[in-house]
């Protein structure tokens, strides 16, 4: 167990939409240390996602990252020899940065042309309750929801 809790780290707004969440979701999406790179595939994307939706792209962005985001998680809890999957809350922090991951993920795994087209179509579908980031949290939630008789184990 360490001594003391790390010290929360900031990070600082994004230059075009002046938000940390941006920051961050861009922060996730970067490889390899490429973060103009990054940059220039999320704003690409939502300028994408704005031309198709005709609606403001960074408002799209921030429903489908709402959408995405789970509010119940199960957690692996040993008692007495046994393995239970105990659901828990999730942590406001937490929920948003599953959320990102989750999107960010389920964009790469998209067989569309380039990156910004994969994270556009992602945003898009997840804006609308649909594609495969959604479906992540519901079967997170499903899970959650069945395993709601161990949920006396809670930590």
């Amino acid at each position: 167990m360490r001594k003391s809790k790390p010290p929360k780290r900031y990070v600082l707004p994004d230059p075009k939409y002046k938000d940390t969440l941006v920051t961050k979701f861009v922060n996730n999406l970067m490889m390899e240390g490429k973060k103009s790179l990054a940059y220039r595939i999320f704003y690409g994307a939502i300028d994408l996602v704005s031309e198709k939706t005709k609606e403001d792209g960074l408002e799209v962005w921030r429903r489908a990252l709402n959408n995405v985001m789970p509010s119940v998680e199960v957690r692996s809890r040993r008692v007495g020899g046994a393995t239970f999957q105990v659901p828990t809350e999730v942590r406001p922090e937490r929920k948003i940065s599953l959320g990102i991951k989750w999107l960010i993920k389920y964009a790469r795994l998209r067989n569309d042309k380039t990156m910004v087209e994969c994270l556009a179509n992602e945003i898009i579908a997840a804006s609308k309750g649909e594609g495969a980031a959604v479906k992540k949290k519901d079967d997170t939630h499903r899970m959650a929801e069945a395993n709601k008789a161990f949920s006396h184990f809670k930590f």
